[in-house]
C-alpha cells in the first residue's frame, strides 16, 4: 500500500506548484485584485489527509496478530527406541500425560549405537546452549564431565522433597553421587554380565548347558564351528567393549575387575594381558568380520540359530520376551556371563535437569514420574529392568525379571559398576578405550592394548 500512497502525494503536490506558478505569472502581468490573491490550499490537505489514511491502512494491515500464550511443554532426550526400550518408554509417558494433560510431551529420542549416536548430538547441544528439557544418562562417572561443565542441575533438594534417598540401595545411591550431591533420578537396574541362548540349540549341539568359564566357552566354540555355526554373535563397536568387560570380569574376578577402574589393578600386569588374549580369542570365535548393525540383529542371529551365543544386558529380555513375544526358559534362556557367577555388574538409566532447561517446572514433573513407583513398575517390566526404587510392585516382575530383582536384592552378591553404559569411567576415559579398542580388534595385540589404556587412564583420571 505504501507505493501506491507517495505518487498521490507527488501528483498533487506537482499541481499545487504548477497552479502556484501560473498565478504568480497573472499577478506580475495584471494589476487586477483577483490576479493578486493566493492561491487556494484545500488540494494539498486533502492529498496529506489521504496519505495519512493510507498509511494508516498499510499499518493495520501488516500489524502481527497477537500471540497465543505457548503450550506448556517437556521435551524429553533419550537413546531408547529400539523393541523393548520404546514400548517402556511410550508407557511412562502415556502415565505422565495422564497426570499432566496440560503440559506437551515432545519426545526427542535418537536410534543406535546404545546411545552413543545420541550422546553425540546431546554433546552439540549442550554446547551451543540449547538443552533439551531433560536428558537421559548412564548413572555414574558418565555424567561427570557435565557436572564439572556446569551443565546439569543438584537434584539433591527434589530427592529430599519425593523422599527417594529411602528408597534406593546404597550402592546406587554412591553412584549417582558425586562431591555430596545428586544430579539425575535414576529409572532402572539392569544387568551387563549375561549370555543368552536357545536351549533346543544347546541340545541339538549335544552341549549340556552354557559354559562357567571363558576357557569352558573357548572349548565350545571349536565343536560348534565343526557343525557350522558360530559360536558367538557380536554387534557393532559399543557391545564389542560390551563384551570386553565381561571377559575381564570373567578372568579377574570383581576385586581385581574393579581394581582396573580405580588404580589398584595394572593394566599392563601379566593377568591383565593374559585376561586382554582371552578376549582376542573370544573376538576370534565371534562372527565380529560379518557383525550386526546393533544388538537386536546379533539376537536375531542366535534365535534364528545361526549362533549360538550372544553377551547383552538384560534388556534383551525386554526385547525378546515382550517385543518378539518368545517365551523364557523354552525359546530363549540366560545365564551370568562365564566366570561372573555370583556378580552383578550394573548399570541404570537416569534422567537429568540441565541449566538452562526452557520448561524447568515441567521437567520437574517428568523427574517425579521417573522416580515414581507407578513410573518405574510401568516402564521396567517392558524395558526388560527391575525397578532402581526398593518399594515397587515384585508381583509385576516375572520370569527373568523376578530373577534378577533375587539376585540384585540378595545381600551374597557382589556388585560392580559397568564400563560400557558409564558407571565406572568418565567420557574421556571410556573414549579413550574406545580408540585403543579400535586399533585392538584391527592389531590384535593385548599387551599394546593394555598399555594403551594404562596411558589413557593416567592422563584422564
Amino acid at each position: 500500500m505504501r507505493t501506491n500512497s507517495m505518487p498521490r502525494i507527488t501528483v498533487s503536490l506537482t499541481l499545487q506548484v504548477c497552479l502556484c506558478a501560473s498565478l504568480v505569472g497573472l499577478a506580475a502581468c495584471g494589476k487586477g485584485k483577483e490576479a493578486q490573491k493566493e492561491p487556494a490550499k484545500e488540494p494539498a490537505k486533502e492529498a496529506q489527509k489521504e496519505a495519512q489514511k493510507e498509511a494508516q491502512k498499510e499499518a493495520k494491515m501488516v500489524q502481527e496478530p497477537a500471540k497465543e500464550a505457548a503450550k506448556d511443554q517437556v521435551e524429553v532426550f533419550s537413546w531408547w527406541t529400539g523393541a523393548g526400550e520404546q514400548e517402556g518408554l511410550d508407557a511412562m509417558i502415556a502415565d505422565f500425560k495422564a497426570k499432566n494433560p496440560t503440559i506437551e510431551f515432545i519426545n526427542a529420542a535418537v536410534s543406535g549405537g546404545a546411545g552413543t549416536n545420541a550422546k553425540a548430538i546431546l554433546a552439540n547441544r549442550l554446547q551451543a546452549g540449547n538443552p533439551p528439557d531433560s536428558y537421559q544418562r548412564h548413572a555414574g562417572l558418565e555424567l561427570a564431565d557435565d557436572i564439572k561443565a556446569g551443565k546439569v542441575e543438584d537434584l539433591t533438594k527434589l530427592f529430599e522433597a519425593q523422599g527417594w534417598k529411602d528408597k534406593l540401595p546404597k550402592g546406587l545411591l554412591d553412584a549417582i553421587t558425586i562431591d555430596g550431591k545428586i544430579y539425575s533420578v535414576p529409572v532402572n537396574i539392569h544387568r551387563a554380565n549375561l549370555i543368552w541362548f536357545v536351549p533346543k540349540t544347546l541340545k541339538a549341539l549335544g552341549i549340556a548347558g552354557p559354559p562357567k568359564t571363558w576357557k569352558e566357552f573357548l572349548t565350545q566354540a571349536q565343536a560348534i564351528k565343526a557343525k557350522g555355526k558360530t559360536a558367538l554373535a557380536i554387534g557393532p563397536t559399543w557391545t564389542q567393549k560390551h563384551l570386553l568387560e565381561t571377559v575381564l570380569l570373567g578372568e579377574l574376578g570383581p576385586d581385581k575387575y574393579t581394581g582396573l577402574w580405580t588404580g589398584k589393578t595394572d593394566w599392563k600386569s601379566a593377568e591383565v594381558t593374559a585376561a586382554l588374549d582371552t578376549f582376542n580369542k573370544v573376538l576370534a570365535a565371534s562372527d565380529i568380520k560379518s557383525s550386526a548393525a546393533d544388538w537386536q540383529p546379533a539376537a536375531d542371529r542366535v534365535i534364528d540359530g545361526a549362533a549360538v551365543y550372544t553377551v547383552m544386558g538384560d534388556w534383551l529380555d525386554g526385547y525378546l520376551g515382550r517385543a518378539k513375544k518368545l517365551t523364557f526358559k523354552t525359546d530363549y534362556d540366560v545365564a551370568a556371563s562365564p566366570g561372573s557367577s555370583g556378580v552383578y555388574d550394573f548399570l541404570s538409566d537416569s534422567f537429568t535437569l540441565p541449566i538452562g532447561a526452557k520448561h524447568r517446572a515441567a521437567a520437574e514433573k517428568w523427574l517425579t514420574e521417573c522416580g515414581s513407583v507407578q513410573g518405574q513398575d510401568l516402564f521396567n517390566p517392558q524395558k526388560g529392568s527391575i525397578p532402581a526404587r526398593t518399594d515397587a510392585d515384585k508381583a509385576k516382575y516375572q520370569n527373568y525379571l523376578a530373577t534378577a530383582l533375587k539376585d540384585w536384592q540378595d545381600p551374597a552378591t557382589k556388585i560392580v559398576g559397568s564400563l560400557t553404559h558409564g558407571v565406572v569411567a568418565n567420557n574421556a576415559f571410556g573414549s579413550e578405550i574406545d580408540t585403543a579398542l579400535g586399533i585392538f580388534v584391527q592389531k590384535r595385540d593385548p599387551a599394546a592394548f593394555g598399555a594403551a589404556i594404562a596411558k589413557a587412564y593416567a592422563d584422564t583420571k
